[in-house]
């Protein structure tokens, strides 16, 4: 069997896509980070697919719905949209260890990844991730992915597994090129 060419782009939301400000839930909370679309749209025209892998443990604790996560995605992908960005898919842990125990979605596992992988036919191998925290890492090491980038804006972060820490998401295509 042929190996797969796809390759995806894949996106942490809260801290890479919007401002991580605890818990976002509602349109009035979300907050573009600048170069967002920007990045996607360079990975879009390499032939990236998209899809945003997002640990939302706010469900399982109560502080919003399914139904509130699933509504302001949808707005989400209709604002990528505007900007000719197709967000394939996003993939969401609703879980946390301490509310409903342990899963295999939750980063830093690679559930999410995986299951891009089985559903769109995806070579992990050659698709990229950006994070802002080391689980996301962890993730993408976990599911094979050689490309990772950290987005760390604080600019304290001294060590990580990713590829490469970058301090503003234009650094990703600035430093690919």
């Amino acid at each position: 069997m042929p190996k797969t060419t796809k390759k995806a782009l894949f996106l942490d939301r809260d801290g890479v896509i919007n401002m991580d400000y605890d818990y976002v839930h509602k349109v009035e909370e979300f907050e573009f980070i600048d170069g967002i679309f920007e990045l996607c749209r360079y990975y879009q025209n390499l032939g990236f697919m998209i899809f945003v892998i997002t640990n939302q443990s706010g469900i399982s604790r109560g502080y919003y719905s399914e139904e509130a996560f699933a509504q302001l995605s949808l707005w989400m992908v209709e604002e990528f949209a505007k900007h000719n960005i197709e967000i394939k898919k996003v993939y969401h842990c609703p879980h946390h260890p301490e509310t409903s125990g342990e899963c295999s979605c939750r980063k830093p596992e690679a559930g999410m990844l995986l299951d891009a992988k089985k559903e769109f036919d995806i070579d992990l191998e050659n698709s990229v991730l950006v994070g802002d925290k080391e689980g996301d890492i962890e993730a993408g090491l976990k599911a094979g992915l050689n490309e990772t980038y950290l987005l760390d804006v604080s600019n304290c972060v001294k060590d990580s597994k990713a590829s490469k820490i970058v301090s503003k998401l234009e650094d990703i295509w600035n430093n690919r090129c």
